[in-house]
């Protein structure tokens, strides 16, 4: 199943390793700007959009920065989970 991340990005949710709340890390953190920066210098981050990012996706080829909040990811999985197929 797949879940849509913001912008025109939707990701398969079995990828999904880590959602990370960008609103309560510091901008300050050491730690996130060098992950980040690393990321970035490897080509494995995308900026979902120009919007303010609040959350960092973590899957296990990528990292996705979204607009999304975290709780807004959480419920859009969740509710994608528990829909049943409807094959016909």
């Amino acid at each position: 199943m797949f879940v849509h991340i913001g912008g025109e990005y939707t990701i398969l949710i079995d990828s999904i390793i880590g959602l990370v709340n960008l609103e309560t890390v510091q901008a300050t953190s050491s730690d996130m700007n060098r992950f980040l920066k690393t990321q970035e210098d490897e080509n494995i981050l995308e900026y979902v959009s120009e919007e303010i990012p609040r959350s960092l996706i973590l899957t296990d080829d990528r990292s996705y920065v979204s607009p999304l909040s975290v709780l807004t990811l959480r419920k859009r999985i969740e509710n994608a989970k528990i829909k049943p197929d409807t094959v016909q």
